[in-house]
Formats: C-alpha cells, sequence, structure tokens
C-alpha cells in the first residue's frame, strides 16, 4: 500500500477517483437519454408506454405521468397517422422487428401537430422472446418546412411553365397562317407538328394570292429554337411576303430576303434559314399550272406524279440564306399536271430518330413513302404524313412542317 508526501493512501484515492468517473458516467447516459436531440419512448408490447425522455415531454406538452401508464404510443398520433399505424406500421413491425423512418404526426397536449420521423425496434430476450418496443422520434419540423416551401416552388414552376406553353403556342400561331387561302384549280394542305411544347420553333410556311391570277408560297426552316428564332421566323415571313409583292421572280424573293438577314443577324449571333420559294401560275390548258422554285440551302421538293412516280426535284447548289451577303439561289420550272402533287417539307421529318443507335428516317424513306402514296391528293398526302409524325413522335427533335399542292383530276373535283 503506498502513501505520499501528504500520508495520502494511492490505492483508496485511485479507487475513489474510479468510483466517481463511474457514477458520472452513470449519470451521463441517463442525462443523455433525457435531454437527447430527439425523443426516447419505451413501450410495451401492447403500445402503452413505459418509459419517455425528457425531450419528448417538452415537444408534446405533456408531463410524464400524464404518458406513463396512461396512453398507448398510438394515442399520441394524428387520426391519419393511427390508421397508418394499424393498417401498416404495427403489422410491419411485428413481422421484421424494426422499421425505420416513418414520417407522422403526432398530437401534442394542446391539440397542434408536430410533424416527426419515427423508427422503432423490438427489443428481445436472449431466447429471441420480444420484450417491449424501443422507438427513436426525430423533430422533422424543419424537414416539412422546407418539404413545404419545396412544393409551393415547384407549384409555381409548374404554373409558370403552363404560362410559358400557352405563350409559346400563342406565338407559334402568330408565325403560320390560320387557314391555307383556297386556290381556284388547286387542292392544298399543311400540317405542323411540334417537337416540343416548351419551345417555339423556327419552321414557317405560307400560301398568298399575288397579281395577275399567280400565287407566291413558300416553306422555311429557321436555325435554333426559342424566341430569337420566332423573332427571325417573323422577319423572314413578313420579308418574303413584301418581296414577292415588289418582285415575284423567286430569286429575286430569296435574294431579298439574304440581303435583308445578313444585315440583321451579321454579328457575334448570326441568324439563317433554309427556305424555298415557289410562283404558281395557271398554265392555260387542261388546268394545269406551272410553278417555278427558288431554293436557299433547303431539302428539295417531292413531285408525286398522276401516273404513280415519284422522285425529287434537284435545286442544287442552292445556299443558306442569310450566311453569305450575295447567296447563290438555286431555281427549277415544273408543270404540274391534273393529277400531279407537289410536296415540300422541313428537315425534322427527314431526321428523326428511329432506333435507339441514332439511325433517322433519312430522304431514301421519305422518297419511298411518296412512292407508296403516288398519285395522291395534298389533304390525303398531308393526312398520311400527319399519321407517319405520330408514328416518328418520339425521335422527333425538331418542329417540322409540311405543305402540298395538287392538281384534281376531273374524278377528284366530283368527289369534292
Amino acid at each position: 500500500m503506498g502513501v505520499d508526501d501528504d500520508g495520502h493512501d494511492h490505492e483508496t484515492g485511485s479507487a475513489g477517483n474510479q468510483a466517481s468517473f463511474s457514477a458520472l458516467l452513470e449519470d451521463s447516459a441517463e442525462d443523455l437519454y433525457e435531454n437527447a436531440p430527439c425523443g426516447y419512448l419505451s413501450t410495451r408490447l401492447d403500445g402503452q408506454i413505459a418509459k419517455v425522455n425528457k425531450t419528448l415531454l417538452e415537444w408534446l406538452g405533456y408531463r410524464r405521468e400524464d404518458l406513463v401508464g396512461q396512453k398507448r404510443f398510438s394515442d399520441l398520433l394524428t387520426v391519419g397517422g393511427k390508421l397508418y399505424h394499424e393498417t401498416h406500421f404495427a403489422p410491419l413491425l411485428s413481422m421484421q422487428g424494426a422499421v425505420g423512418g416513418i414520417a407522422l404526426e403526432l398530437r401534442a397536449a394542446d391539440g397542434a401537430r408536430l410533424p416527426v420521423l419515427v423508427t422503432s425496434t423490438v427489443k428481445t430476450s436472449e431466447d429471441g422472446q420480444p420484450l417491449l418496443i424501443r422507438t427513436t422520434i426525430i423533430d422533422a419540423r424543419d424537414r416539412r418546412a422546407y418539404e413545404t416551401e419545396l412544393l409551393r416552388a415547384r407549384q409555381e414552376a409548374d404554373r409558370e411553365r403552363d404560362r410559358l406553353k400557352v405563350l409559346a403556342a400563342t406565338l407559334q400561331r402568330t408565325l403560320l397562317p390560320p387557314v391555307l387561302d383556297d386556290v381556284p384549280g388547286l387542292d392544298v394542305a399543311a400540317h405542323y407538328h411540334i417537337a416540343s411544347i416548351d419551345e417555339v420553333g423556327g419552321d414557317f410556311y405560307d400560301l398568298f394570292p399575288l397579281a395577275h391570277g399567280t400565287w407566291g408560297l413558300f416553306l422555311g426552316d429557321v436555325c435554333g429554337k426559342g424566341a430569337a428564332a420566332a423573332a427571325v421566323t417573323s422577319l423572314a415571313r413578313y420579308t418574303l411576303r413584301a418581296a414577292a409583292v415588289y418582285d415575284p421572280d423567286p430569286a429575286a424573293v430569296l435574294g431579298n430576303l439574304n440581303t435583308v438577314l445578313n444585315h440583321e443577324y451579321n454579328g457575334t449571333d448570326p441568324r439563317f434559314c433554309t427556305v424555298i420559294f415557289g410562283l404558281l401560275t395557271p398554265a392555260g390548258d387542261e388546268g394545269a399550272f406551272q410553278i417555278t422554285l427558288a431554293s436557299g440551302g433547303h431539302p428539295p421538293a417531292i413531285l408525286m406524279r398522276a401516273d404513280g412516280s415519284a422522285d425529287y426535284l434537284p435545286t442544287p447548289d442552292g445556299q443558306l440564306i442569310g450566311v453569305l451577303p450575295n447567296a447563290h439561289i438555286a431555281t427549277t420550272t415544273i408543270r404540274l399536271d391534273p393529277g400531279d402533287t407537289l410536296l415540300l417539307y422541313t428537315d425534322g421529318l427527314t431526321e428523326a430518330r428511329t432506333d435507339q443507335s441514332g439511325g433517322r428516317y433519312s430522304d431514301e424513306a421519305l422518297l419511298g413513302f411518296a412512292r407508296s402514296l403516288a398519285p395522291t391528293t395534298a389533304s390525303d398526302t398531308i393526312q398520311a404524313l400527319s399519321d407517319l409524325l405520330d408514328v416518328l413522335a418520339g425521335g422527333l427533335d425538331d418542329d417540322t412542317a409540311v405543305l402540298a399542292i395538287n392538281v384534281p383530276r376531273p374524278c377528284d373535283e366530283e368527289q369534292q
């Protein structure tokens, strides 16, 4: 036995310190249980509360004697919480021995609701017999406030998205003619397929009367989407109509549009389009029409003849409109006889994805489709293409416009 200079017994002092430390640990464990940052609850197997910590009592505004031996855990739940506890929580706990992270609401002594996350575990004896249920309760008020704010923000975003959809649809309608003019001696039809309802596309078309019984028509595609593309689309549409009144020659019309776009958009944000312009003139015999087409980098039109044949009308070397100060404009002139149908389209159709590997619908597929239709009418052509676009809808990344012009055969006119 050792004694220090002051006459104290070292072993006695060590034993005393150890006892004090053990008592401190005991006190700390109890203090941690009572004042933990979460609620603790122990219940018998029938749900009757056997033990509850100070934290949960303070949250709910109860005294310990109000709960222990007096109430069941389910008595603390709201009506909806009780129903969920009986039908889901309790059966799962019985089968699995533990249930974690369940969102419930407790009802405080004053009737206020407390959103919480509940985790319960069944304590068992050494031989596996269930003894009691231990439950940990986490205050979820901050989380509920966050979720509520998140829901509010999402609802606001949904309302804003709906508003933008309406705005985009309204703007899109202003860029297209509401109906095509009725051209004497012709069957005309058009269709516009929107790839995304969230953005305004850049495709456009029109058909309008000019002097001396002639008619102008055009179909084009502005690069990009959204408000910027819509601005170019509007400028292109009205420039084409104005230029055609001034000088209806198709090459001159596209030349005017090229000058305007190149002048307006030649800075850091260049804008351009592909467009095909046509001038329709009665041929003077048997109801036929002559049409001169000018192309500025646009996909070639398809001519479906009355004899059942179909092929592209090449307009080689036509350059994009708006890129160069003096773009080369390619032209071609054809005759539309009764039974013939001319099809104009934008490349959203031929560039539609047809498989997961990135395969495209292609020019060849469209030509084969046209050959399967010929001979046909404008209305039937557009209906068939509308059905095709619906089939390809999942692979359409771009809007698609289609315009068909047909010289009816006498039998077709009689049927109409």
